[in-house]
């Protein structure tokens, strides 16, 4: 007779079982309204500053997957990319988003996502030293990389490689300090993945690219292999299928290398010492005309190095002056009375764009528009709207800088300027004015950006100069 209250309880167990199924990854995720991303602090992955802004290309890829999910993210740091699996295995953390190499290899306890950046590992040495163009000629001299930069199997391949080399495996640095080491004469020869060569050479330009040290590797996301439940992994590869589709990934590569390599050497050097010796006088009277105005300083400043390279006197032949070199009749129109006074000089030019800004058609959106208004403070607004014309009539997108900068320098042709309403420009100025400022402005971002500097009592106390 006990046999069947002990029956009755085992169904019972079953059916209690069956109902309360164990959740997948993505549920678990989204029951707990949160994705866990375990990630290192590098200028490729993921930086904080002292102002609390964020930035890096992992940080704003899983900002995206956390609102495709709809779900908030919530960063796991780790100190190496070895603590960065030791989270991801433990489930302190859903995915690993850390510049991870995809391998392949039988046993993994993780598996990878699409690949959605390429990398080449490099060999790096700084510019006026003896360049290597294989491996061979590094020795006697000794190669640099961090622990976590290969994979073990390429490391000792390496090491077989060249017998007479010897390699020098940094387990308390990341990358970026070895090309700074590099950069200051502190080691001769350093491996770096291109992603990371790309973005330090933005503020440290003597450094130089040897050789390839292997073909083109995928980097990609991580999760923990959970046998018979992909949920985690198919929402990722959606997710990217969806990013390469509608050019979003393609827009983020893009930024995250911006202008990395546009500028040459000695400009490069000449922009870097002028902000480290000139800028920091100057640097209240851009935020403080930025504030007011609704500009980012630093696109204020990049126009100012484009007209003036921050000279206060500056004079052309043809009478414009200053820092945003203004002339007679514009400082007029935007009540300035003295040209060679900085904070006035400063807060004309910001005065000036936004007239030119509010010329512009509402439906362009930002920052095409700040661009177009920027070809027409250098060629003159007619003249834009010329090219937008021009533009319009090649099947192009007038309200796209892209498309418009393509048709500015045939202003130039006859055959074109003859159909246009104000006629004759040199157009390819404005081509090269904007650009150069696009540049100026992306090493500005890049240089300022762990700059804690207090914005706001600065530019109270330039306003109180002002009045």
């Amino acid at each position: 007779m006990k046999i069947f209250p002990l029956l009755l309880g085992l169904c019972a167990c079953l059916l209690l079982s069956g109902c309360a199924e164990e959740k997948s990854q993505l549920e678990l995720i989204r029951a707990r309204g949160a994705l866990h991303v375990a990630t290192v602090t590098s200028p490729t992955t993921y930086e904080r500053n002292g102002a609390g802004v964020q930035r890096g290309l992992e940080y704003q890829l899983a900002s995206l997957f956390a609102e495709w999910l709809q779900v908030d993210l919530e960063l796991n740091l780790a100190d190496d990319r070895k603590q960065v699996t030791e989270l991801l295995l433990s489930g302190q953390a859903d995915l690993a988003a850390a510049g991870l190499h995809r391998t392949l290899a039988p046993g993994d306890s993780l598996a990878y996502g699409p690949g959605f950046q390429w990398v080449t590992w490099q060999v790096v040495y700084r510019y006026g030293y003896i360049r290597p163009s294989r491996l061979d000629d590094v020795a006697p001299h000794k190669l640099h990389l961090v622990g976590d930069a290969l994979l073990p199997g390429d490391l000792e391949r390496l090491r077989f490689h060249s017998s007479d080399l010897e390699l020098v495996v940094h387990e308390d640095k990341d990358s970026f300090d070895l090309l700074e080491m590099v950069e200051h004469g502190q080691i001769l020869y350093a491996v770096a993945g291109s992603h990371e060569v790309a973005r330090a050479r933005i503020s440290l330009p003597e450094l130089r690219v040897a050789f390839d040290l292997s073909a083109p590797e995928p980097l990609g996301w991580a999760v923990r292999r959970a046998p018979g439940d992909d949920s985690l992994m198919m929402a990722i590869r959606q997710f990217h299928q969806q990013l390469r589709d509608n050019g979003q990934l393609a827009v983020l590569l893009e930024q995250d290398h911006e202008f990395a390599d546009s500028l040459d050497y000695v400009e490069t050097r000449s922009f870097i010492d002028r902000y480290n010796e000139v800028l920091p006088e100057l640097k209240p009277y851009f935020i403080s005309a930025g504030n007011e105005l609704g500009f980012d300083w630093r696109l204020l400043a990049a126009i100012s190095y484009q007209e003036s390279h921050w000279e206060k006197n500056a004079r052309s032949p043809t009478g414009v002056r200053g820092l945003m070199m203004l002339t007679l009749q514009t400082a007029q129109q935007v009540g300035i009375s003295d040209r060679l006074d900085p904070v006035l000089s400063i807060h004309g030019g910001a005065r000036y764009l936004t007239t030119l800004m509010d010329k512009m058609p509402a439906r362009i959106p930002q920052p095409e528009r700040i661009w177009l208004a920027l070809a027409s403070y250098n060629v003159g607004f007619g003249h834009l709207e010329d090219a937008r014309t021009i533009t319009e009539q090649n099947g192009g997108n007038p309200d796209s800088w892209v498309d418009v900068k393509q048709s500015l320098p045939l202003l130039r042709q006859r055959e074109w300027y003859s159909q246009t309403r104000f006629g004759f420009a040199r157009g390819d100025e404005p081509v090269r004015f904007v650009e150069n400022i696009r540049n100026y402005y992306a090493l500005l971002k890049h240089l300022s950006f762990t700059d804690t500097m207090a914005v706001d009592t600065m530019a109270d106390a330039t306003q109180a100069e002002i009045r």
